[in-house]
């Protein structure tokens, strides 16, 4: 009944929120809009840093950039002293299919079972989610949202943070996602045996070796044009057997990595390790692999209580320095707005400024295959991108403005206009 009843006036509060949001008319929206950005400093990521720049935003995309660009009929932002990014991807996340984390009620990242590689989380994305003008105001344009929970949990999509639909926010990239099964402890409560551990983890390769075999079958009769009866697991799967879908394995514990780097080459698979705390460990054997990472969180405790207090914050520098190709992702919900934080202590730790920059914009991107439109200031790239008063890992800086795909965002969100409201906390009398 407590719990209920706590439930209840969660809700109610939400409500009455959205209720003061309907009733309150300065409703600010996402306009699309020609723009001339003038003389900024471009961080472009691919082509260095262009200081006192113009760029021009023409129908969505960056039409121009250099010195002393016309402005036309164009409206002129200027951005002097200001400097310019392309905005940031986060490389995992559950932004969209998570409100509030502590009520399974605002949950839709699992399904039932442990073959759902058909779920796509794109479905259940909610576009009107507290926390997505939260993160963008941030700088992060850009999350590769994602199912847990089974072997193959379902398939995961890359999205823009702006957009009524979730079709409006997809950004044109799926994986299917698969957990590895690990031979390692769970955690210092685990009890069980090194036997029984290694037996269990085992008996879920054999699982997961079958379901695939069984896609294989299922392939090869649709490739001769046999008649299949209605399967949408094995048929999911299919397409990652064929080439057509990636996949993207959690991974964590250093022998489970070494595991799946053999299991892969086995299998001849299309994949991306992600998680990897342990990485750090094998970062030889990763990058003799040539499989793309993506991992974090970085703001995490040690694995293991033997491990220093930094192995979080260091793991990505190691990964990068012994040749692995990278990204970070947050790992979150409500909290992707300190993605340039999670990077900003990789980059302390050994990762470098420059390198933490392309691991979560044109890495990323890379990984994500969309580098062609997103991940840097290039002519012809999409228009998304943020202005800054600074280093973006620095607490102290402020974004002024984000576009995404063009469209200028609106500067706010629920933390700003409560920050607002209480700025002055004077009852003045009625007139």
């Amino acid at each position: 009944m407590k719990k209920y009843l706590v439930t209840t006036a969660i809700y109610s509060l939400l409500l009455k929120s959205a209720l003061m949001a309907q009733i309150d008319g300065n409703v600010v929206k996402p306009y699309k809009a020609d723009l001339l950005l003038q003389n900024a400093d471009l961080y472009t990521i691919t082509q260095g840093v262009l200081e006192d720049t113009d760029l021009l935003i023409k129908e969505g995309k960056i039409a121009a950039i250099g010195k002393d660009l016309s402005p036309q009929n164009y409206q002129v932002l200027d951005c002097s002293g200001k400097l310019i990014y392309p905005g940031f991807i986060d490389g995992g996340t559950s932004l969209g299919l998570v409100e509030v984390n502590s009520l399974p009620e605002t949950q839709d990242y699992m399904e039932l079972g442990k073959l759902t590689p058909q779920m796509q989380a794109l479905t259940a994305v909610n576009p009107n989610a507290v926390a997505i003008p939260v993160t963008r105001v941030s700088g992060v344009t850009t999350v590769f949202t994602q199912p847990r929970g089974g072997y193959f949990p379902g398939t995961a999509a890359l999205i823009q943070l702006n957009g009524y639909t979730p079709d409006q926010m997809d950004a044109g990239f799926r994986a299917v996602i698969m957990n590895f099964p690990s031979a390692a402890k769970s955690g210092s409560y685990d009890s069980r045996t090194e036997e029984t551990i290694q037996k269990e983890a085992e008996k879920k390769r054999d699982e997961i070796n079958d379901m695939l075999d069984k896609a294989a079958n299922y392939l090869a009769i649709k490739e001769k044009g046999g008649e299949l009866q209605y399967y949408p697991e094995m048929d999911q799967l299919s397409r990652v057997l064929s080439g057509n879908v990636p996949l993207f394995i959690e991974v964590n514990a250093a022998g489970d990595i070494l595991d799946a780097i053999e299991w892969v080459k086995e299998r001849e698979l299309d994949v991306v390790f992600t998680g990897v705390a342990e990485g750090w460990k094998v970062a030889d054997k990763l990058a003799e692999s040539e499989i793309p990472v993506i991992t974090g969180p970085v703001l995490s405790l040690p694995a293991r209580q033997s491990d220093r207090y930094d192995v979080s914050y260091t793991n990505p520098g190691m990964l990068h320095k012994a040749g692995v190709r990278l990204a970070l992702r947050t790992q979150d919900a409500e909290n992707v707005r300190n993605l340039p934080f999670h990077a900003g202590f990789a980059a302390a730790y050994g990762l470098g400024v420059e390198e933490a920059l392309k691991a979560i914009t044109i890495h990323a991107a890379e990984i994500f295959r969309v580098d062609d439109k997103l991940g840097s200031l290039e002519v012809g790239k999409s228009a998304t991108l943020f202005i800054a008063d600074g280093d973006p890992f620095e607490p102290k800086t402020q974004v002024s403005q984000v576009f995404i795909d063009g469209y200028r965002i609106p500067m706010t969100n629920r933390h700003i206009r409560l920050y607002q409201e209480f700025l002055d906390r004077e009852m003045k009398p009625s007139e």
